[in-house]
């Protein structure tokens, strides 16, 4: 895929309302915003020179003022298991990752929303340089596309989950935008029941999102049952006590009837005990969730570590012995750096590292 100029505005912007007003604005006929969109959500065609059903002086118009495409991908690991993590570079040069993880009947592509994260999870690559910036819209679906263009043609994306680099509530309108544009008819009309938005708890982004009438899934990352031990996981004060969080993920269901999943990552010594399962369990009894348990996918800098195996299926078994739904969630792409920011987190300590060796080559 080509990279546009930096300066121009993005169509993937907006949505269909919005390219109709736009070319009424350029004297252009309403339905050739629907043709512009089926281009580039049904046939993937992100150059509008092959756009071949519009004028050749609106395919001129366009190129000179819209980009599709702004960002390109910049390197691409592939797994034993078929799992596919892309590094992506921005057109302000900034990187993202987007994974695609294969599986029969249901492929999946985790998407990222800002570029780092302001959360700060002890366990996340993604946020240990903070926060860069929001993605647009745009450059959100722009990930879809960018894993499609790797895939062989029969392959269909089947699900989209909002768990790369990033907070999705803490960039809510952008995110509200690519949802959009994911499920509705003009864009890849991918069904709203196989969507789902992760987040670490963000109350206020959980309640809107309740209201969108889009029928999404819910992934909360709770990571503790109480607040004490979940402080020591998602160290950014501005999240909501664990209670709370809960009682928003009742209401969530209970507005839209969409069961809500809990991310719990298991660390050794930290959130692993039985004891911490027996307070899960309380915690979320009598409500219609699912958890997954995810063991610690180690990453450099950190001593933190997964527990044993045993205890895994302890804590397990106690949360079924307490009526909670839950799975062990098996690892996919370990050998590729699959965790969220591990890939940019290796390709910017290397390029540090070269910029280091190079000043001191200098200075010698």
């Amino acid at each position: 895929m080509s990279q546009q100029k930096d300066e121009m505005k993005s169509i993937l912007d907006l949505n269909l309302l919005e390219v109709e007003q736009l070319f009424a604005e350029m004297s252009e006929l309403k339905y050739r915003a629907g043709q512009v969109l089926s281009w580039v959500y049904k046939r993937h065609v992100v150059e509008w020179a092959d756009m071949s059903n519009l004028p050749l002086r609106l395919r001129e118009k366009l190129l000179s003022e819209w980009a599709i495409v702004t960002s390109r991908i910049e390197k691409v690991r592939s797994s034993e298991d078929g799992t596919m993590k892309l590094l992506i570079q921005l057109s302000d040069g900034q990187e993202i990752e987007s994974v695609f993880i294969p599986e029969k009947g249901r492929n999946t592509v985790c998407l990222s929303t800002q570029v780092g994260c302001p959360i700060r999870c002890s366990f996340c690559a993604s946020g240990k340089g903070g926060l860069r910036r929001n993605l647009t819209s745009g450059e959100i679906v722009e990930e879809i596309l960018h894993i499609i263009s790797l895939l062989p043609g029969e392959a269909a994306i089947r699900n989209v989950v909002l768990m790369g680099m990033g907070e999705p509530m803490l960039n809510y309108d952008n995110v509200l935008g690519a949802l959009r544009a994911v499920n509705a008819e003009w864009g890849f009309h991918i069904g709203a029941r196989r969507i789902t938005v992760s987040t670490v708890g963000v109350i206020r982004g959980i309640e809107r999102l309740a209201k969108e009438n889009l029928q999404v899934n819910l992934a909360i990352s709770l990571h503790g049952p109480d607040d004490r031990t979940r402080s020591k996981i998602v160290p950014a004060r501005r999240i909501a006590p664990v209670k709370s969080i809960v009682e928003a993920a009742r209401n969530y269901f209970a507005e839209t009837r969409r069961r809500v999943s809990f991310e719990y990552v298991l660390i050794d010594g930290v959130n692993s005990s039985l004891r911490q399962a027996r307070d899960l369990g309380q915690l979320l009894k009598g409500f219609p969730c699912f958890v997954n348990l995810i063991p610690f996918n180690a990453i450099e800098g950190t001593a933190l570590k997964p527990p044993h195996h045993r205890h895994i299926r302890a804590f397990l078994h106690e949360l079924e012995l307490l009526g909670i739904p839950a799975a062990v969630r098996a690892s996919r792409g370990n050998d590729i750096a699959a965790a969220c920011g591990q890939l940019a987190g290796e390709v910017d300590a290397r390029r540090k590292e070269h910029r280091h060796s190079r000043v001191g080559s200098e200075a010698g």
